[in-house]
């Protein structure tokens, strides 16, 4: 089975920054795409930002310019940098990744546990 583990959110002014972490633990084989999805009260789920195996990202328009994911594949963790944040982006915030467990395998997805991101004066 493979863990995740976020870290990160918080209560923030705007304008403010926080960086959200996630760690991936397990017995995993490759860790392909990991990404961040945030879901608002009342609202579905949406992607925030994705990135590929080879360090190809896509964002949401709504985060372009102010959001960087990135990962560091030693330590199996996907980050999120969140910078002049609004009190839009105030959800909670979900990793999700997917990965095989050993070559040529099929691949799975895992989701994280979600940790929440409040924008607030």
């Amino acid at each position: 089975q493979v863990q995740l583990v976020e870290s990160g959110g918080g209560l923030v002014q705007p304008g403010g920054s926080l960086r959200l972490s996630c760690a991936a633990s397990g017995n995993i084989f490759r860790l392909n795409s990991m990404g961040w999805y945030r879901q608002a009260p009342g609202k579905q789920r949406e992607l925030v930002a994705v990135i590929t195996i080879g360090s190809s990202t896509n964002y949401a328009d709504s985060v372009k310019g102010r959001f960087t994911i990135s990962r560091d594949n030693a330590k199996n963790t996907v980050y999120l940098q969140m910078n002049s944040l609004t009190p839009e982006d105030t959800a909670v915030y979900y990793c999700n990744v997917a990965f095989q467990l050993y070559m040529g395998g099929r691949g799975y997805s895992s989701w994280g546990q979600g940790t929440q991101v409040t924008v607030s004066s």
